[in-house]
């Protein structure tokens, strides 16, 4: 079988390029799984072939024709799916799983225990014996799974954990981290198809916010602190009209050594789009980064002026950072190519499995089954938290 990748790679230089795309199914045709796509091909890694778009038959081929994928590759649910793309030739090299959350966890195992790689939406699944189950899965399957913690992916956040790892803001003492939304403000909002399911137990899992964006929150200050959250207070909040779940989250947080934060999270806050904002502060300094302006990181150095650090070549921004940027300082880029790295990072992970490459452990930063678990029990924590009206240890 032809390599894909070369079979020599600076591991500390440019990502490498690949002799071919891979093969993408797709399971869940929502809007969601329309970003993902988009980026995918954005890549030029990945050709979306196959898909399980609808679990009605008729509904799935309508949209396999939108998606342009053969009709016979259209299926009815994952089953069929990995039944009669084993038999193929040409069959899925790794699958995208952008259903509702209930279902992460049956269509993640089913790929995984037939040898294919996976990238899953958060989170990973609604309870941690699932999330637990599906790791040893993973391990025993030895496959690539990636979860979609995408925010991770902008370049500046790989930045902005490099600079905490060098110890420019000597030792971390406090972390803030925000998700502030408007989109649940009119009351009729949750009359949307794809806002109904996050309002209902049975399917989004016993959070909304918690479990949606509060899980970006979570992994964002986890993944640029490099130090875990071990313990919160949560108090959960329905802030606008009743609904059955929060639409609201304020949290006191603790990481390891004691170092304490805070993070909030709501949906009902009018001005607030893409309100994700993290701020780390240590003995020498502190760094804040703001999803509406992605492009940029705020680094101060007590007693020396504060420095912005922009996205693009050069400029303060470090050479792995630079594998993430694919246009100059002041021409923009967003989520769908912090989407693209995600995808990006998976293809060559996928890659270097199938050629059978060992990689070293900090060559791609992807999210993996670890932090996805590790979701699961930061939501099961929040939601024991606030039953009990306690701190609650993660």
């Amino acid at each position: 079988m032809e390599k894909i990748l070369s079979n020599s790679i600076d591991f500390e230089g440019p990502f490498p390029e690949q002799r071919r795309r891979l093969r993408l199914g797709v399971v869940g045709g929502g809007r969601i799984a329309q970003t993902q796509a988009m980026a995918a091909r954005m890549t030029s890694r990945w050709d979306v072939v196959a898909g399980a778009l609808s679990s009605d038959p008729m509904r799935s081929k309508e949209r396999a024709n939108l998606w342009h994928i053969d009709e016979a590759r259209a299926y009815h649910d994952f089953d069929e799916m990995v039944e009669k793309e084993l038999k193929r030739s040409d069959g899925v090299d790794a699958v995208m799983i952008t259903t509702p959350n209930n279902m992460h966890y049956p269509a993640a195992k089913v790929f995984l225990e037939s040898g294919i790689d996976v990238i899953c939406d958060k989170p990973l699944t609604n309870t941690i014996e699932e999330a637990k189950d599906l790791k040893k899965v993973v391990d025993k399957s030895n496959c690539v799974f990636a979860v979609c913690y995408t925010m991770s992916c902008y370049p500046m956040i790989r930045q902005a954990q490099e600079i905490v790892k060098s110890g420019v803001l000597g030792d971390i003492n406090q972390i803030h981290v925000e998700f502030m939304q408007d989109w649940m403000t009119p009351e009729n909002a949750g009359d949307a198809p794809h806002v109904k399911w996050r309002l209902d137990p049975k399917i989004s899992g016993p959070t909304s916010c918690v479990g949606d964006i509060g899980t970006h929150a979570a992994h964002l200050a986890q993944f640029v602190s490099g130090l875990k959250m071990v313990e919160l207070r949560a108090d959960f909040h329905v802030c606008g009209h009743p609904k059955p779940l929060e639409d609201t989250v304020f949290m006191t947080t603790k990481y390891e050594g004691n170092i304490p934060g805070t993070l909030m999270a709501t949906r009902q806050a009018p001005g607030n789009r893409g309100g994700l904002r993290l701020r780390i502060f240590g003995s020498k300094g502190g760094l804040e980064w703001d999803m509406e302006n992605a492009e940029t990181l705020k680094l101060n150095v007590f007693g020396q002026p504060d420095q912005v650090l922009t996205r693009g070549h050069g400029h303060g921004v470090s050479a792995r950072t630079e594998r993430f940027v694919r246009t100059g300082r002041g021409f923009p880029e967003g989520l769908i190519e912090a989407w693209a790295n995600l995808y990006t990072e998976f293809a060559l992970a996928v890659s270097a499995r199938k050629d059978g490459i060992e990689t070293p452990n900090d060559w791609l930063g992807y999210p993996k089954i670890s932090e996805g678990v590790e979701g699961v029990k930061f939501i099961e924590a929040s939601v024991r938290s606030n039953q009990e009206k306690a701190w609650a240890v993660i």
